[in-house]
């Protein structure tokens, strides 16, 4: 697996691990009093994300994104469906 292809596993990964604790922990948490899901779903999404950010660090020099572009793929990771929307739209494009 090359790096361009890792990066798309983190950033799906980091979306689907965002929508799990918006949709599945935080209700759990919060309607049923049991934090045990946020507590587990929370650690894993912060690494996804600082992988994410990580990643997209490195990409941007790699794919030569300028500091707009590099901006708008990090900012996408903190709303739901948005990294699935830079995969399709930036990382689909980069050749290894």
């Amino acid at each position: 697996m090359n790096l361009i292809q890792l990066f798309r596993t983190v950033s799906v990964a980091e979306g689907v691990s965002l929508l799990l604790l918006f949709g599945v922990a935080m209700p759990l948490k919060y309607m049923y009093d049991s934090p045990l899901m946020v507590e587990i779903v929370g650690m894993l999404h912060g690494l996804l994300f600082i992988s994410y950010v990580l990643f997209a660090i490195v990409y941007k020099f790699k794919a030569k994104w300028g500091i707009d572009t590099l901006i708008i793929v990090i900012t996408a990771s903190i709303v739901p469906f948005g990294t699935f929307y830079i995969d399709k739209k930036y990382l689909k494009n980069i050749t290894a």
